[in-house]
């Protein structure tokens, strides 16, 4: 979209007329005729009003100034008095104003001889204002001085010639500026006006300081002291920057400026010698001996910087200086520069872990990169010095640091600061380029080569990988990545199913691309020789990928990657199609993939919209894809393929493509069966196609109307009337599915493409397509229906197309059809069902449109038995008003009037209005009527003032009558407890009122009232009998209505009552206007001040004390309305109340105690909301200095008191807690709360150690934020997923103070681990810590040094493996891990197994061993898992082995505890079961032989087995699995590591012992084991096995035979999903032992075993699986009439057992288990000629299936709908009417069809009907 530029606004000369007199007179002396004409056309100019024609006339005067001769017009006064006029005016006008660019052309334009007398009645003019001693003119002043050194000569000389007097001016201001910031904390509005005029200042300063560098630097060398005028004024200058630099209340772009500025005055100040460096230098260290050489007074004036206290800051913002003014590029640097060069990255990098804001590491992030910048500018010189080129070749100790600045940095929150690092490597790169002696092959380079294999071996998930990774295509290619990783398309394409990742993925894989396309072509001289190579690389994987994985892994793929690839090279469709149309007869993919024909739509349509297929070049439809197969694709079961198929259809590259009848026939094809869609995503996509196909028909109709007007063309007139026949049918087709009774999703669709429609055609009857004309009453009444569905979303659609569609259809001009509507708006306004009142509001806004609704509103009026009379104005029209705010007006007064009998009567007897006229209705509807007013052009500002002072009012006099309920301690309807005498009073009474006066029942009997019942003061009804049943309090006669009324019923009305106040109270500030002299001087203003505070304090009152948490959670809506109205007012009083409520609310807290009406459960209920939304009203590029000042009196009253913990003291402890978990949940806050979550954190921790259990409930849920504020949102099941995990660098990068915190703490906790005595000793926050810790993880980039200290955890974390609590050793043993580098983990491991005892002895402790032991399968498994592992010989030099021997008897029965004995088999199994181990061949070989031993000698194997063991003894159970473990190595998951026995058996009797073990859990994991090889197995090995059906030596008849006996269930059901994986010529004839049985009688077992197993879902459905199978086979294998009776009763049995798990009350698992039994059992059962269950089970059958097709879950659906891939072929013509009939007969009985969910039947019906299976 083309932006157009703002025009900047022409403003007259304004003058007073003392002024204008002196000007015009002084232009009235005597003079030349020259002269005296330029003055009449000076005079003309001021006195003309216009500003267009005061130009005109400047212009002309400039003209004539030109024209000037000497000798024919000398200088005198008249000439001077035009001079002066002109300057004059140069000085006054504003900066923007285009007259003063017209001034200063005319002033520029004088002859050569005029230009110095020119330049003194400038000089003159500006001086004069110069002089003034005036703040409010500083700006204007300040943009004056900048217009004069905009390309102005003559103002350049000018300022020159002041220069003494405008450094002056400028100090002044400064220092003014810097005085009035301090005034203005809160003010935010004047605060940023203020800091804009002041960077404003300091950027006009450094321009005037950089013209005038000549004289400033003449007048330094001329001048003999430094009292003189302009030394004074550059020392007061630099003083007012070292200010600005110390002060933290300026933003950063002002500081960062007043930077560049003391750099840039310094230099002009010293010249550019080699001195200038060495101040600057001095800066950066607070050095005041390298600033010595600088002159005394510029040292005096500087001395704030050489302060070792000064901010951290100052010396980023002065390196920023250093780098931004002073000349690094194309030269050669003097020794100075060098080493300031090199100064400045040491400088940037000891800020990392001292600056704390976000928007602070924004900007080192950018400095940093600036310096490398500024570092290639300066290396690539003739010479490079020998000092730069060694401190900055790459593996130099600055690179090293500033690498590992981008590794902690370049996964940072903020998308600046990665895109800076991304940056700073490119940089980086390029200096070890200019450094290096490999400048002509950098991938010879062995240091680049290492840097490339290091970042291919980290983790994918980590996001900066992919950037750098894309600076070394840049700069090696990608043939050079190729070759080192092969298999890199492939795995970037699986990472595109992510959707955090695919962007990243998408980047990098264009670079690839696009750099191998380039060097294949240069490579190959042959033009398209390359291509073949091109497309096996990157075409083919993506092509299969599109095929066979599921959908949601590819939808990405369509958004990031095809459109570039198809851009990359064009030609490649055409391959893409033939490929995949080879592909369709072979590859139809995986169960929820999209196949080939998926994929040929994914690329067609990325293809189309890019412009790349051009469907008038090329017969799209039938020549490239053909008809019938689009048809398919549009009715596809995956929703993503019909979307694809749709977007070919409707996308285009023009906009003014025509659409072809084939087009409109395959939209119509697409839209009855896809209006229906569950899924949200795709009916966003369906909407969003279909707009870009109408806008196609708008946009080209527009082309061919025009090109109709130009000639006439009988063919662009049939296509117009194809458009119109289409658009009508469309909108009928639309129109026909709004009745009621219609789903949800079917409405929200037609109504959302009709809006399309309005909004691109419009419903008009007399030009375009004339749509209107279709628009019947009865569609407009099927849209009105809609206003009553229960979705908000299908109301507001509603409401916004009745207003378009034609006045006739909606027939809201009749007056009758008008009072009805309003009549039932007025009456569901009063309903107990809060739905009606927004049907009420959105049928009142409907109305007010219309003109006859005053009339219809007195008819309504007067229907009314109300005594108050209707408002006198209403009779009395008010022309000026627009109809819809006089409508509104009257609409309001109306509610007002209902609403104050209403709230008369609630405080009378709120039961009675609870159940007749709840009053949040009629205050919804007035808040959205109010809504749809401007109230910007309000007309009737005198009765709105009124209205708005009354609704205030009405507002709390609600709040009075529903706050007692909504302010008690338990409002949810619980007996109160509160104590309080204002609020025990008014809850008594309406406890009075709703309880009987003889039981104490109300909770669970409905109270019956009377609806002419009012007031407290009627008698209540004693119940006649004693049943808990309604009671009946009919006083009224038998014709009252009587109501049930239950206390929840009250607090309904009360809580729903406070948030439509609180809504209504937070609109009115907010939209209407505010009475402030400031912004609305003309009086224009509804809402005063006082009101504004008054209802600020209101929304005090209730977020402070209500405890309903609807109630409070809507008040703070409405109060964040009201402050973002503060923050914005001209009001200073305004402005200043948040700031003002803040503290005094702090103070509260802090003084709170259990007498405090703050509440103090519920999470201090509505305070955190108070105080957030007077936070968030902040604007985010100030200061934050409510947020820092608020957030330092929370931490401190978080954190645990010195004088102990009791009751009272730890009320404000736990009110901050919550206050910070809100504060840090707040997405709003954004990175500005990020530098407090250290304080955060170490509250947390340490109110874990508090007694009271408020405070350590109030840590916890802190602590679970802080958690997820620092490692992001939880993105799987996986709870230690490093996708929410940080490396130890970046943690302590990023929160440094939590370094020294957690070691104090653990050093502290870990002092109390120790189980020696026997007591368990659990320090309160080791869990906390252990737990942060843990989720911590090594680097690989973090090379061979220690980061930041990690080495003092370590020995804690080892120590606290010790302690007698399970959990807690198995946590030090997950954190340790990130504490031990990649290189040290074999030395590491070595020395814990070292710690071991080496033989059995009286004083083990076993808790000792375990957690070592523990800590040693952390580390190992971490490391055996690292795909980046050290390429160097320490694995070999540190063998486990010699550690590993002497403590073998841990695994044997000398070890008596079985925790350890399992844990140390559990080592050998992790190492026996590995390749790439530190343990040397010949030690893995007797190692593996050892364990093999113990193995044998185990209770597992040894001839008496685990029956003599006791498995009550702790860790029987997991020792059994430990043994299990390994003997599943052995015999199953790499048994060609094992030298096992020789004798033959010896697997298959270990497999059979752990299939026969007692502990169920052995043989679950054994089964697991067995079905996961299973799954893995190839068809090849099925097909080439030759020891059986299983990849290893076991007998399928121990499988078949346990399937009949086992007990448990788990193993139950797997081992039925293991068999149910063989073929079934494994399995028959089944074995039990030795015996066999018969197919019938299998089938009849796992029959009874389904019908008793419905109280396991697994088991059901492994049993189903299984049944099926054999049913399917006996139906095969046996003739119908060949079924004994008891085949059929199986059949039957079968048959049941499927419809019953196809109800709706199944579990999924269920459903989608019958969806599969049944979809292949299709050819076999459903659809053979004989039927061999017979008809009518068969029709059961296929309702069933069709039941499924109907479900709710969308993957039932999906499975079901596979059935019409099994529908045989010679149905395929006759089978859609069969198929049909069955779904009537279906429909029928349900009554489904068109009012519920029927996308699937609807989905698979137009499958099989467009053409066969898919």
């Amino acid at each position: 979209m083309v932006v157009k530029k703002k025009t900047p606004k022409v403003e007259a000369v304004a003058l007073d007329d003392a002024k204008l007199k002196s000007l015009t007179d002084s232009l009235s002396v005597d003079g030349d005729s020259r002269s005296t004409e330029l003055a009449q056309v000076l005079k003309d100019s001021l006195l003309s009003s216009d500003p267009v024609e005061q130009i005109q006339l400047i212009s002309k005067a400039g003209f004539m100034l030109e024209q000037l001769k000497e000798d024919e017009s000398p200088m005198g006064p008249l000439l001077q008095a035009s001079l002066s006029t002109l300057a004059f005016l140069f000085t006054t006008l504003q900066a923007k104003n285009p007259l003063k660019r017209a001034v200063a052309s005319a002033l520029g334009s004088g002859p050569d001889w005029l230009q110095e007398q020119t330049v003194g009645c400038l000089s003159e003019s500006l001086s004069s204002c110069l002089s003034s001693t005036s703040t409010d003119h500083c700006s204007h002043l300040t943009d004056s001085i900048t217009s004069c050194l905009d390309g102005f000569k003559i103002g350049e000389k000018c300022v020159q010639r002041l220069l003494t007097e405008v450094l002056k001016f400028f100090q002044r201001t400064l220092s003014c500026y810097v005085d009035q910031n301090r005034g203005l904390a809160g003010r935010h509005v004047a605060q940023a006006q203020l800091m804009q005029s002041c960077l404003a200042a300091v950027k006009t300063s450094m321009l005037v300081v950089q013209r005038c560098q000549e004289p400033i630097s003449t007048a330094m060398l001329s001048a003999s002291d430094d009292q003189s005028d302009l030394h004074q004024a550059l020392s007061g200058l630099l003083n007012c920057y070292t200010c600005i630099l110390t002060d933290e209340e300026f933003v950063q772009s002002v500081q960062s400026t007043a930077g560049m500025a003391v750099v840039l005055l310094i230099r002009s100040i010293m010249g550019n010698g080699d001195d200038v460096p060495v101040i600057v230098a001095g800066l950066l260290q607070c050095s005041v001996d390298a600033g010595s050489i600088a002159p005394q007074w510029l040292r005096r004036s500087c001395a704030g910087l050489y302060e070792s206290s000064r901010p951290a800051a100052v010396a980023l913002y002065l390196s920023h200086g250093a780098l931004a003014m002073l000349s690094w590029k194309g030269k050669t640097l003097g020794p100075q520069a060098e080493k300031l060069l090199l100064l400045i990255p040491e400088v940037l990098l000891s800020l990392d872990t001292r600056v704390k804001e976000s928007s602070t590491v924004m900007v080192v992030a950018r400095v940093l990169t600036l310096w490398s910048g500024a570092a290639v500018d300066c290396v690539q010189v003739d010479t490079c010095p020998p000092l730069l080129r060694s401190s900055l070749v790459g593996g130099s100790p600055l690179i090293a640091r500033l690498h590992h600045h981008i590794y902690a940095h370049w996964e940072h929150p903020l998308d600046g600061v990665r895109h800076q690092t991304r940056s700073m490597f490119q940089n980086l790169l390029t200096l070890h380029q200019h450094c290096s002696e490999h400048k002509s092959d950098p991938t010879s380079d062995p240091y680049i080569t290492q840097l490339t294999r290091d970042l291919l071996a980290l983790e994918w998930h980590m996001k900066g990988k992919y950037g750098t990774l894309g600076c070394l295509v840049e700069h090696l290619g990608a043939e050079f990545l190729l070759k080192l990783d092969s298999g890199l398309p492939s795995r970037l394409l699986g990472l595109m199913g992510d959707q955090t990742m695919a962007p990243y993925a998408s980047d990098l894989l264009e670079k690839l691309f696009v750099s191998h396309k380039t060097q294949l072509c240069a490579r190959f001289s042959d033009g398209d020789a390359w291509i073949d190579g091109w497309h096996e690389v990157w075409v083919r994987p993506l092509l299969l990928l599109l095929c066979t994985a599921r959908l949601d892994q590819t939808t990405y793929i369509l958004d990031y990657f095809l459109p570039k690839l198809l851009r990359c090279n064009p030609s490649s469709l055409r391959h893409m199609v033939q490929a995949l149309q080879e592909m369709q007869t072979c590859t139809e993919g995986s169960a929820g993939s999209r196949g080939a024909l998926g994929a040929l739509m994914t690329c067609l349509r990325a293809a189309r919209s890019q412009g790349v297929l051009k469907s008038v070049e090329v017969e799209l439809w039938g020549g490239l894809v053909p008809l019938p197969l689009m048809r398919q694709a549009l009715v596809h079961k995956h929703d993503q393929v019909r979307m694809d198929a749709l977007g070919l259809v409707c996308e285009s590259h023009r906009s003014t493509e025509t659409l072809s009848r084939q087009d409109i026939e395959l939209i119509r094809h697409f839209l009855p069966f896809n209006l229906n869609s569950q899924s949200p995503g795709v009916r966003q996509q369906t909407v969003s196609l279909l707009k870009k196909l109408l806008c196609r028909v708008k946009d080209s109709a527009q082309l061919l109307q025009k090109k109709l007007d130009q000639h006439d063309n009988h063919k662009d007139q049939q296509v117009l009337n194809m458009y119109q026949e289409f658009l009508l049918s469309f909108c009928e087709t639309l129109f026909q599915v709004l009745h009621p009774g219609a789903s949800f999703s079917r409405c929200l669709m037609a109504l959302h493409l009709l809006g399309l429609i309005a909004e691109h055609f419009t419903f008009n009857t007399d030009s375009g397509f004339a749509l209107g004309e279709s628009v019947s009453s009865s569609h407009a009444q099927g849209v009105l229906y809609c206003l009553a569905s229960n979705f908000l979303e299908v109301k507001q659609l509603a409401c916004n197309l009745l207003q378009k569609l034609p006045p006739a259809a909606v027939q809201l001009k009749e007056p009758e059809r008008l009072q009805s509507l309003l009549q039932a708006a007025l009456d569901l306004s009063t309903s107990t069902k809060p739905f009606d009142s927004v049907t009420a509001a959105h049928l009142f806004n409907l109305l007010l449109h219309q003109p006859g609704l005053q009339d219809a509103l007195l008819s309504c009026i007067q229907k009314q038995h109300i005594p108050s009379q209707p408002p006198a104005w209403m009779q009395s029209q008010m022309s000026e008003a627009s109809i819809l705010e006089q409508n509104t007006l009257a609409v309001v007064q109306w509610l007002m009037v209902c609403l104050k009998e209403e709230i008369l009567k609630a405080e009378s007897s709120l039961l009675q209005a609870a159940s007749s006229y709840p009053l949040y209705g009629r205050a919804h509807c007035i808040t959205a009527v109010l809504q749809q007013l401007n109230t910007g052009s309000l007309v009737l500002l005198s009765e709105w003032r009124a209205v708005v002072s009354e609704l205030i009012e009405l507002c709390y006099r609600m709040s009075e009558v529903v706050s007692p309920v909504v302010q008690s301690s338990s409002p949810e309807g619980l007996i109160p407890m509160d104590t309080e005498s204002e609020t025990s009073a008014g809850l008594q009474k309406i406890l009075q009122e709703i309880q009987p006066r003889d039981t104490n029942d109300f909770f669970t009997s409905a109270r019956e009232l009377d609806p002419n019942e009012s007031g407290c003061d009627t008698e209540q009804k004693e119940p006649e009998n004693t049943d808990h049943k309604p009671q009946s309090c009919n006083s009224g006669g038998s014709d009252g209505e009587a109501y049930r009324v239950t206390a929840q019923m009250v607090l309904v009305c009360c809580w729903r009552t406070m948030k439509e106040v609180s809504m209504l109270l937070g609109h009115l500030c907010q939209s209407m206007p505010l009475c402030c002299p400031l912004t609305h001087s003309d009086d224009r203003g509804v809402v005063t001040e006082d009101q504004v505070e008054g209802v600020g304090k209101y929304f005090r009152e209730q977020l402070l004390q209500s405890r309903h948490r609807g109630a409070f959670e809507l008040a703070y809506v409405g109060f964040v309305r009201l402050t973002e109205m503060l923050c914005r007012s001209g009001s200073a009083m305004l402005q200043q109340l948040p700031a003002q409520w803040l503290k005094e609310v702090l103070e509260e807290v802090k003084s709170s105690d259990p007498s405090s009406k703050l509440c103090a459960t519920r999470r201090s209920a509505g305070i955190p909301f108070y105080i957030q939304a007077l936070l968030s009203s902040e604007p985010k590029s100030s200061s934050c200095g409510l947020l820092k000042m608020t957030m330092r009196s929370l931490t401190a009253l978080a954190m645990p008191s010195n004088d102990g913990d009791t009751e009272s003291s730890s009320v404000p402890q736990v009110h901050a807690l919550n206050i910070l978990r809100a504060l840090y949940r707040d997405t709003r806050l954004g990175e500005n709360i990020v530098p407090f979550v250290s304080e955060g954190m170490q509250a947390a921790i340490l109110g874990f150690t508090s007694p009271i259990w408020a405070v350590r409930n109030s840590s916890t849920l802190l602590f679970s934020t802080l958690i997820t504020r620092i490692f992001g949102v939880k993105k799987g099941k996986d709870e230690h997923s490093k996708k929410n995990r940080m490396t130890g660098r970046e943690f302590f990068t990023r929160f440094p103070a939590l370094y020294p915190f957690l070691l104090s703490q653990l050093q502290e906790a870990a002092a109390t681990v120790n189980s020696d005595s026997g007591q368990v000793k659990l320090h309160p926050s080791l869990f906390l810590l252990l737990l942060v810790l843990g989720r911590l993880y090594p680097s690989p980039m973090d090379g061979s040094s220690s980061p930041l200290g990690l080495a003092p955890f370590m020995p804690l974390i080892i120590r606290c493996g010790r302690s007698a609590v399970y959990r807690t050793r198995e946590m030090a043993a997950r954190a340790l891990v990130p504490f031990v580098l990649v290189t040290q983990v074999p030395s590491t491991i070595q020395n814990l197994l070292e710690e071991l005892p080496q033989e059995p002895g009286p004083g083990l402790q076993q808790n000792h061993i375990h957690g070592t032991l523990l800590q040693v399968l952390s580390l190992l498994r971490s490391y055996l898992a690292d795909t980046h592992r050290p390429q160097s010989g320490n694995e070999q030099d540190c063998d486990l082995s010699s550690a590993l021997f002497p403590r073998m008897w841990l695994a044997t029965r000398q070890n008596p505890c079985l925790v350890t004995r399992g844990a140390f088999l559990d080592l050998l199994g992790c190492l026996c079961g590995c390749r790439l181990v530190p343990v040397s061949e010949s030690q893995m070989k007797k190692l593996r032989e050892e364990t093999l031993k113990i193995l044998l000698a185990s209770e597992l194997v040894a001839s008496q087995g685990p029956n003599d063991m006791n498995f009550s003894v702790p860790g029987a159970t997991q020792y059994l699995q430990s043994l299990a473990h390994i003997a599943i190595s052995v015999c199953v998951e790499s048994p060609q590591l094992w030298d096992c026995p020789t004798s033959d058996g010896f697997q298959r009797d270990l497999l059979e012992r752990l299939l026969r073990c007692p502990q169920y859990e052995v043989r679950l994991f054994a089964l697991e084991q067995f079905l996961m090889r299973l799954q893995k197995k190839t068809e090849e090995e099925f097909q080439c096995c030759g020891q059986g059906p299983l990849p290893f030596d076991l007998s399928v008849s121990s499988l078949t035979s346990l399937a009949l006996h086992e007990t448990y269930p788990g193993c139950q059901a797997k081992v039925l999903q293991v068999l149910a994986v063989l073929p079934l010529s494994a399995l028959l004839p089944w074995r039990d032992g030795m015996t066999s049985l018969s197919c019938l009688e299998v089938l009849q077992h796992l029959l009874t075993l389904l019908e008793t197993s419905t109280h396991s879902v697994e088991l059901y459905c492994a049993a189903l699986s299984l049944t099926s199978q054999l049913v399917l086979h006996l139906a095969e294998s046996t003739p119908q009439q060949d079924l004994c009776e008891a085949a059929v009763v199986c059949l039957s049995r079968w048959g049941a057992l499927v419809v019953q798990g196809c109800g709706e009350e199944q579990p999924a698992e269920v459903k989608l288990m019958s969806a599969e039994v049944l979809v292949k059992a299709v050819p076999t059962l459903l659809t053979a000629s004989a039927l061999p269950l017979g008809i009518t089970p068969t029709v059961a059958l296929w309702k069933s299936l069709f039941t499924l097709l109907q479900d709710e879950d969308q993957d039932v659906r999906d499975g079901a709908a596979d059935f019409t891939c099994y529908i045989p072929a010679h149905l395929h013509n006759t089978g859609f009417s069969h198929l049909h009939m069955i779904m009537e007969l279906h429909c029928s009985d349900h009554q489904l069809l068109g009012h519920h969910s029927n996308q699937g039947s609807s989905q698979t019906v137009a499958q099989f009907g467009s053409g066969g299976p898919l």
